[in-house]
């Protein structure tokens, strides 16, 4: 079973990225599951979301521990919360983020560690930071897990039609931006 955590704050689309994921790999015929953890948060507080694939029926519902990806949607949650929290010595960090981060994140060797300025791309995209979408692109650039075609079909599915085409540049655009 392959698990992904999202850190994120309210309102940048963490719960939809996990949905947008999990949605995908369905289409893709796999077993998926998509789960937010959030209290009485409001926009702008931390929160996670999680979402599992596996080739077969996925009966856990806990919290994701162990995480094989992590996805940060705000780089400024580095200094405060611990998005590192269980990771594995071959778990991948997606950050939405245009600084080194080699100095923010230290403990992550080359190769396991990718960034994208996913706010920049969905600025251009889409004419909002809304970037969700952009750093999913970047999550199937960067796992091989999902395909595009299946992330397209999932956004057709969850966005209004006037932000379909926007949303899925923003994909396509983060899919093709992803360094290490």
């Amino acid at each position: 079973m392959i698990e992904i955590r999202i850190h994120g704050r309210g309102g940048q689309g963490v719960v939809t990225a996990a949905e947008l994921i999990a949605t995908a790999a369905f289409y893709d015929g796999k077993f998926a599951q998509a789960s937010p953890f959030f209290g009485v948060e409001r926009r702008g507080a931390p929160i996670e979301a999680y979402a599992r694939i596996d080739d077969k029926e996925i009966r856990l519902r806990q919290h994701i521990y162990k995480p094989d990806f992590i996805i940060v949607q705000d780089a400024t949650l580095l200094g405060s919360v611990d998005v590192l929290a269980g990771a594995k010595k071959e778990t991948k960090v997606i950050v939405n983020t245009e600084k080194d981060l080699s100095k923010l994140l230290p403990k992550i060797k080359k190769g396991q560690l990718y960034s994208l300025p996913a706010t920049q791309i969905a600025i251009k995209a889409i004419g909002k930071p809304l970037i969700n979408t952009a750093l999913v692109g970047a999550f199937a650039a960067v796992s091989g897990l999902i395909k595009i075609s299946s992330i397209e079909k999932a956004i057709k599915e969850r966005f209004p039609t006037k932000l379909v085409q926007k949303n899925i540049e923003a994909m396509n655009l983060a899919y093709k931006s992803v360094y290490h």
